[in-house]
């Protein structure tokens, strides 16, 4: 009855293995001495600048937002133009419809001022 499961189970035992593996064997390799320059803060090979809890200003993360939903709305794409000979012009017409909709957004969040950076 489970031998059709078998070789799933064979892989999760093996993955579960090594990675019990590998966090045992990088702390046995690993120098565990916590000096001052390993505990000290890196940034791109530049020393930071200011506080850790220095405060973002709200425009930061909507830009933020407003990249995510834009990239996924991208992602919906993808597929629809890969299979765009498929649908027809009916999936056209919807894709055009989604496309438009995209676009009023973009234009009231340009006019509210989101895209600024000031």
């Amino acid at each position: 009855m489970l031998r059709p499961y078998l070789p799933v189970l064979i892989l999760l035992f093996l993955s579960v293995a090594q990675a019990i593996g590998m966090v045992v064997l990088s702390s046995v390799l690993s120098p565990g001495k916590a000096t001052k320059a390993k505990s000290a803060p890196y940034e791109s090979g530049m020393n930071p600048l200011g506080g850790t809890r220095e405060r973002f200003s709200v425009k930061f993360y909507v830009v933020a937002i407003l990249f995510i939903v834009f990239d996924v709305e991208t992602v919906f794409l993808l597929p629809w133009a890969v299979s765009m000979r498929a649908l027809g012009w009916e999936g056209f017409a919807v894709a055009m419809i989604f496309i438009f909709i995209l676009t009023v957004g973009l234009i009231y969040e340009w006019k509210k001022g989101a895209l600024e950076w000031d």
